[in-house]
């Protein structure tokens, strides 16, 4: 293989110094028109692209910022990248996305490889819950910030959704409805997402006077479609069968629905569902899901941003802050008729 077009070939080519290259690459400005007009003309011959690792160590800081999801598999972790891609686009900034698949041992494995590579800031949503991997992170002095996670703002920032809130949203509505044998399909439960959504739900069952036994768990492996089929089969043979079902996110809820369409059960009419997340397949779905909607690209966004803030020129004076978004009930057909007397 050819070696790559270095600086020094474009000067040979363009009869200039490196110097010279180096201030038409940087500065053009402070180099003459004829003089840049040759030196970009070798540039294109050559096909050269200059070395940005190379100019990151000169200047002792990256470009790049890291973000490490759960699943990008699910279109909410795809919006929330989306998001984070534009705040850092504006501030001249790339954005490596990594997928933990849920994994606290890939995550350990990237956060090392983040160190490595001396990114300029992670943006992390965690799948380890115990906070090693982050402890042991934190000793490099990269700053993250935690996404779709609350953290004490003393520890670092973090922007996230109120899900205790959203996982009350979705039972009140399905107590309102009339739904009282109401089944929580979760995804692991180690996950905090899963947790916060459950003490929601938990909540809103305490303010109607109903016991937390009347919340009836149902653990996925995954948050994903598979496993929310064989979430739909395990509903199927509970006695007595739930009249109502919330689900940990969308993916999940969208499994089950295709398993109880495939064993007859109507949805709302037998079973109500509601999911969280309000992806796009959500609305699209053949019955529209009911759904706790995020405000998955203004995530994203804001935690970019916070991270550009304590990686720039204003890290001095940066504060650590905790943001928290209000999640928002979008209701469907999966939840609009009264269930059978």
């Amino acid at each position: 293989m050819r070696r790559p077009v270095g600086i020094k070939d474009v000067a040979g080519a363009a009869g200039v110094s490196v110097g010279t290259v180096s201030n038409v690459i940087n500065r053009p400005d402070a180099v003459t028109g004829e003089t840049r007009r040759r030196v970009l003309s070798a540039i294109e011959r050559l096909g050269y692209v200059r070395s940005e690792s190379a100019r990151q160590l000169r200047a002792g800081r990256s470009r790049m910022l890291a973000m490490l999801v759960l699943d990008m598999a699910n279109p909410f972790f795809v919006d929330v990248a989306c998001g984070a891609e534009h705040s850092a686009r504006a501030a001249g900034l790339g954005v490596m996305l990594c997928d933990s698949a849920e994994s606290p041992a890939e995550e350990a494995a990237y956060l090392t490889m983040f160190s490595e590579q001396r990114v300029r800031g992670v943006l992390v949503t965690p799948a380890d819950m115990s906070g090693r991997n982050l402890d042991v992170f934190r000793r490099h002095h990269i700053p993250f910030v935690l996404v779709d996670r609350v953290v004490p703002s003393a520890h670092g920032c973090s922007v996230s959704v109120d899900d205790v809130n959203g996982g009350a949203l979705a039972v009140r509505h399905l107590l309102g409805r009339g739904s009282r044998e109401i089944a929580y399909v979760s995804g692991p439960t180690q996950l905090a997402q899963c947790q916060d959504r459950r003490d929601g739900a938990l909540l809103a069952l305490a303010e109607a006077g109903l016991p937390p036994g009347a919340l009836r768990p149902v653990e996925a492996a995954r948050l994903d479609v598979v496993a929310g089929r064989d979430a739909g089969a395990r509903l199927l043979g509970m006695a007595p069968r739930p009249d109502a079902v919330f689900c940990a996110n969308d993916l999940l809820a969208l499994g089950v629905l295709q398993t109880l369409y495939q064993a007859g059960v109507r949805v709302p009419q037998d079973i109500a569902l509601v999911g969280y997340d309000d992806i796009g397949f959500a609305s699209a779905s053949a019955v529209p899901l009911t759904s706790v909607r995020q405000p998955a690209f203004q995530l994203g966004g804001a935690a970019a941003e916070l991270l550009i803030e304590e990686t720039g020129d204003g890290a001095d004076t940066h504060e650590h802050r905790r943001v928290v978004l209000r999640p928002e009930l979008v209701v469907r057909a999966s939840t609009l008729s009264r269930p059978r007397p």
